[in-house]
């Protein structure tokens, strides 16, 4: 985000009550790249506001103010693109100006002093004509900076006095409105030359010795690196209150060189902002120091660099747990088309992003030594996943359960109406259902339900089955006791029909047994008739043999009498063939010979 003017980063109120600005942060929190902090601190009207347009490069922005008031309350910060480095960003903070009369607080000024130390890469000193013992003296907030800072939560503040070398920016003494010439025993010295000879320790263990080298052993100790630009006075007295209107004509052609090379310099030289254990800060890591800072000093505590960085370690990975967990929701949500085909394609995507999201933390997170936010992000993502799972499953299941109930609807009718319960009714109904498995299993985008849900409907419909069938049973079982009954019936039938066509032809029989009989009766009673015709003409004719015999016999008798044996046996020979008729005759009559 470009700035197109400055803006308070913390506020200083009127109780000296130091405030961070929620738009300020925001505007810190939206810059991703690394940033080189430059602050500028001074005594008040020394010209730092002008030094930290230069470095905009725009001929206002920070209030330059022409009056003895303090213009600057508070800091101020200006976020500008890198001139020469388009992978970093230039953070330049105005600080307000120390030493002011009105606010007569040397607390807050030493609060103001430690924070654009604890906040900046680059520190700014800025003083007027020369860096002569009272400029050192007036650096007194540099003896208090272990009062004002801390390194580690635990231990000596002196044994912490070794490491804040590596942890407080680059000094920078600019020295405006300079008239000396840098020489120095009769030989030319550079600026840095000048500044370090400023700096030189006297030996000695006097309370006015000591009190001489206090500041100085504090710069060369806290601040090892350092350099000093002087200037040239930029234009004439009179000139001075209106240097925004002023051009660069109007300015001393010294002045305007030496301010190039100083921010030269700075674009050059100035360090990425880096915190404890060499971590490189983003303009969000800027905004959350400022904040935990401000509320250790608001609370009475001192701001302490491990703190910061635990607390910052704390605040930066779960933001960065949000922001992964996040970009894995937003990814999920993106591409997963609900309900999915196969397991394995929720799965395969959930892989992907998650490996991504983890990436993303690895990038945004710092100081997860122990992977306790890693292990959280883990977690959160596979409470995501399987929230994701869940609704997989459920819409799978509702598509699942809308698609079988629309193509059972008419089925469904079928079954009401009762035109399955019928002999053949369950084949038709297995083989009706068969079809809707089949259109089912031909509709895409079912999901990972789809077998599940089918299983689960067709057991839901085994009960419907299963009672037409044993519909189809009874009434297999009733048509085949109709038929059993019927054939019984038609067996009866035809047993009686046949019963009575045997009576009927046993009658028949009967009456014809009894014809014949009749006839046969008639035949013998006439055949008897004709026999006894013939027996009574017979015996008639026996009885008249016989009668004739008698007569022959009582005649022979007779003859025999009166006649001689002679004539008797003369005349049965005579008769003989009279004799033998009658023999006969009664042969066949009687079956034996009387006489």
């Amino acid at each position: 985000m470009e700035m197109k003017k400055p803006i308070c980063l913390i506020a200083n109120t009127v109780d000296n009550i130091l405030q961070c600005n929620p738009e300020a942060l925001e505007i810190l929190r939206s810059i991703s790249q690394p940033v080189v902090v430059v602050a500028v601190v001074g005594r008040y009207r020394t010209g730092k506001s002008f030094l930290m347009n230069q470095l905009a490069g725009h001929k206002s922005g920070f209030s330059l103010g022409s009056t003895i008031q303090s213009e600057t309350k508070g800091i101020w910060m200006w976020c500008v693109p890198h001139p020469i480095k388009p992978n970093e960003t230039l953070v330049l903070l105005d600080t307000e100006g120390l030493g002011d009369v009105e606010k007569g607080d040397q607390t807050n000024d030493n609060w103001i002093f430690a924070l654009s130390v604890l906040l900046a890469s680059t520190l700014v000193y800025n003083s007027m004509s020369t860096i002569s013992n009272d400029a050192v003296e007036q650096l007194q907030y540099v003896t208090e900076l272990t009062k004002y800072i801390k390194v580690n939560a635990e231990g000596d503040q002196t044994e912490e006095a070794a490491l804040y070398a590596g942890l407080f920016p680059f000094f920078v003494w600019t020295v405006r409105d300079f008239s000396l010439q840098l020489v120095l025993d009769g030989k030319p010295i550079t600026a840095d030359e000048y500044l370090e000879n400023s700096l030189k320790l006297k030996y000695g263990d006097t309370e006015r010795i000591k009190r001489f080298n206090l500041p100085r052993e504090c710069i060369r100790k806290f601040f090892p690196g350092r350099k000093c630009f002087v200037f040239d006075q930029p234009t004439s007295p009179r000139n001075m209150s209106k240097m925004e209107q002023l051009s660069d004509s109007d300015l001393s052609a010294d002045f305007l060189q030496q301010a190039k090379e100083f921010c030269n310099y700075i674009y050059n030289e100035g360090k990425i902002k880096t915190i404890k254990e060499g971590i490189t800060a983003t303009g969000k890591f800027l905004g959350s120091l400022a904040v935990l800072y401000v509320d250790a000093i608001n609370s009475g505590t001192v701001p302490c660099l491990e703190n910061a960085v635990s607390a910052l370690a704390q605040i930066e990975n779960s933001a960065a747990v949000k922001d992964s967990l996040s970009y894995y929701k937003e990814k999920m949500s993106q591409d997963v088309s609900f309900p999915t085909d196969t397991t394995e394609e929720l799965s395969d995507l959930h892989g992907n992003y998650e490996k991504e999201a983890l990436e993303l933390f690895m990038k945004q997170s710092f100081k997860d030594s122990d992977h306790q936010y890693q292990e959280e992000l883990k977690r959160s993502v596979k409470a995501e996943y399987e929230s994701i799972f869940l609704k997989n499953e459920e819409e799978s299941t509702k598509r699942c359960l809308s698609l079988l109930q629309q193509l059972y609807t008419q089925l469904e009718k079928k079954v009401n109406e009762g035109i399955f319960m019928r002999q053949g009714g369950y084949q038709q109904y297995k083989g009706d259902l068969e079809g809707i498995v089949n259109q089912y299993k031909s509709q895409p985008r079912k999901g990972i339900k789809a077998d599940a849900i089918l299983l689960n409907f067709l057991g839901e419909k085994e009960n419907v089955g299963t009672s037409i069938l044993n519909a189809e049973k009874v009434i297999a079982e009733r048509e085949r006791q109709l038929a059993v009954q019927r054939i019984r019936q038609e067996t009866m039938e035809r047993e009686r029909r046949a019963a009575e066509e045997e009576q009927r032809e046993l009658q028949q029989r009967l009456a014809q047994q009894e014809k014949a009989n009749r006839e046969m009766m008639e035949r013998c009673r006439q055949q008897a008739e004709v026999e006894r015709q013939k027996c009574i003409a017979a015996q008639n004719a026996v009885l008249e043999a016989k009668l004739k015999v008698n007569i022959l016999l009582v005649v022979i008798f007779v003859k025999c009498q009166t006649n001689h044996m002679f004539q008797c046996l003369t005349l049965l020979y005579g008769m003989k063939d009279q004799v033998s008729q009658i023999y006969h005759v009664c042969i066949h009559v009687n079956g034996k010979m009387r006489i």
